[in-house]
C-alpha cells in the first residue's frame, strides 16, 4: 500500500537514518489533507445526502440587467418557468393610487369585496403622470417612485390571504416623467424636440425598445410584490395635439402603429408568463368598432388578441358620441352593432350589450390563445355632457351593464369610477 507513511530502505548498507525535518512536515500535511478529503466525502460526496442541505435558491424575477441597455432576462426553458396559477373569473373594481394609500378607504374596499360577488381589485402600480406608486429599491424604476401606497407588500399579502385577485395597472406610453428624465426615450417632433400633446404632456415612444424594457421592469416588480396579473393601460399612441408634427423616425416607416403595439404587448405577455403572471390590456371600445379609429390609436383588436390573456374594452356609455354639439357631441350619435344610439349615456344596457356583440364577431377566428373578454363598465356620472345627455350612474345602471355582459355571453367584468367610489348595492351579496 503506497503513501507517505511507507518505509523505504536507506541506500548504502541498510543503515537507518533519520528522516529529514521537511519529510516529517510533508507527511503531517498529507495526513491532514487526507482526513479533510475523507470527511468532505462523507458529508457531500457523490450519491450521499448532505447532513444539512443548502437552502434551495428562491425563485426570483429580478433580472439584474440594466433596462436601459438590455432586455430583462427571461428563462426560455418552460420547465423552469413559474407555473401559471388557475384562472379566476374576474369581477372587480379599480382603485386609484391616491385612494389605495388611504388605509381607511382601503379597508372599506376590502370589506366590500369580502361580502359581495366582487373578487378582484385593480391597483395603480404606474399611473398616468409617470410615477411608480410605491417606494422601491429597484434601481431601474426607483427614480420615478412616489410613496402613494405605503406598505404595499403588506397590502398585497393581505389581499392574497383573502383570495382577492390583485391586478397591477401599468400605464405605458403616457409618461411625462420618463420622457423628461430620458429625452432619448420621448416621442419627438419633426424639429427634433420632445413632442407634447394637447395637455402639454410628453409621451414615450412605443417604437423604442428601451421603453419596452423599462415597462417590463415595472411589471416584473409588480410580480415580485405578489400581483397575479398586469393590466396595461395607455397602450396606444397619443390622439390629441399636433399629431402631424410627430416623428417616429425610420422605425415608424417600417412598422404600422398597430403592429408595434401588438408586438409590445406580446413582449410583455411573454415576459410575465415566465414568472407565472397574466397580462391584460385596456383598449378604447371604439378601437373595436371603428377601423379608422383603430389605426389612429394603434389598437387593432385582431392583432392584440393572440398576444394577451385578457382584453378590457372600456365600454363607458357616456364616452360614445352623442347627437349633441357639446362634449362628445357629433350631431348624430353612435352606431354600435348596427344600432344608432343618439344619447348613449342614457342607455347603459343597450350600449354595453351591442358593443360586446360587435366584439364577439371580431374575436371569432382571431383569438387563437382564447384570450378572455373582460369589459370595463361605468359607475361614474358625467354631468359635463350637459342636460339631457347624461343620467346618474348608480346601482341600477351598473347592474344593467353587468346584465348586458352576461347576456352577451361573457362572465367577467371590471367597474370604473373616476374617484373610486362605487354603488355598493350594484353588487350581489354573498
Amino acid at each position: 500500500m503506497g503513501g507517505p507513511e511507507r518505509k523505504h530502505p536507506a541506500p548504502g548498507g541498510g543503515k537507518r537514518k533519520r528522516l529529514p525535518v521537511f519529510s516529517i512536515v510533508l507527511i503531517f500535511c498529507y495526513l491532514v489533507i487526507s482526513v479533510l478529503v475523507f470527511a468532505y466525502g462523507i458529508r457531500e460526496g457523490p450519491g450521499r445526502t448532505p447532513a444539512s442541505p443548502p437552502a434551495e435558491p428562491t425563485p426570483s424575477v429580478n433580472t439584474a440587467v440594466p433596462v436601459e441597455t438590455s432586455t430583462p432576462e427571461i428563462e426560455q426553458n418552460a420547465e423552469q418557468s413559474i407555473p401559471m396559477p388557475p384562472a379566476v373569473k374576474v369581477k372587480g373594481i379599480w382603485v386609484g393610487a391616491w385612494y389605495a394609500g388611504d388605509q381607511e378607504k382601503m379597508n372599506n374596499y376590502i370589506d366590500l369585496i369580502d361580502r359581495t360577488e366582487l373578487n378582484a381589485i385593480v391597483l395603480d402600480v404606474k399611473e398616468e403622470y409617470g410615477h411608480i406608486t410605491f417606494l422601491t429599491e429597484n434601481e431601474h424604476i426607483s427614480g420615478t417612485a412616489k410613496d402613494l401606497i405605503p406598505e404595499i407588500s403588506k397590502l398585497l399579502n393581505n389581499l392574497n390571504s383573502r383570495d382577492i385577485y390583485p391586478i397591477a395597472r401599468v400605464v405605458c406610453f403616457k409618461d411625462p416623467i420618463r420622457a423628461s428624465q430620458n429625452p432619448q426615450c420621448a416621442i419627438m417632433d419633426i424639429n427634433g424636440n420632445q413632442w407634447r400633446d394637447k395637455g402639454d404632456t410628453m409621451w414615450i415612444d412605443p417604437y423604442k425598445r428601451e421603453n419596452w424594457e423599462y415597462i417590463a421592469e415595472v411589471c416584473l416588480e409588480a410580480a415580485r410584490l405578489g400581483f397575479k396579473e398586469v393590466q396595461l393601460d395607455y397602450v396606444r399612441l397619443p390622439v390629441e395635439g399636433k399629431l402631424s408634427e410627430i416623428d417616429y423616425g425610420q422605425a415608424g416607416e417600417q412598422q404600422t402603429r398597430a403592429e408595434v403595439i401588438a408586438e409590445f404587448v406580446g413582449y410583455i405577455r411573454d415576459t410575465m408568463h415566465q414568472v407565472g403572471v397574466r397580462t391584460s390590456v385596456d383598449v378604447f371600445a371604439i378601437s373595436g368598432i371603428s377601423e379608422s379609429d383603430s389605426d389612429y390609436l394603434g389598437q387593432d383588436v385582431r392583432l392584440l388578441l393572440p398576444n394577451l390573456d385578457a382584453i378590457s374594452p372600456m365600454i363607458y356609455p357616456s364616452h360614445f358620441a352623442n347627437e349633441g354639439t357639446g362634449p362628445f357631441g357629433n350631431g348624430v350619435g353612435s352606431i354600435i352593432n348596427g344600432e344608432l344610439f343618439k344619447r348613449p349615456a342614457l342607455e347603459p344596457y343597450g350600449v354595453v350589450y351591442n358593443a360586446l356583440a360587435h366584439f364577439t364577431r371580431l374575436m371569432d377566428g382571431n383569438n387563437p390563445t382564447n384570450s378572455v373578454m373582460r369589459p370595463f363598465i361605468q359607475n361614474s356620472t358625467d354631468a359635463f355632457l350637459g342636460e339631457g345627455f347624461y343620467i346618474q350612474y348608480g346601482a341600477d345602471e351598473v347592474r344593467a351593464q353587468i346584465d348586458a355582459v352576461y347576456d352577451a355571453g361573457f362572465e367577467e367584468w371590471l367597474v370604473w369610477n373616476n374617484v373610486s367610489v362605487y354603488s355598493e348595492d350594484a353588487f350581489l351579496e354573498e
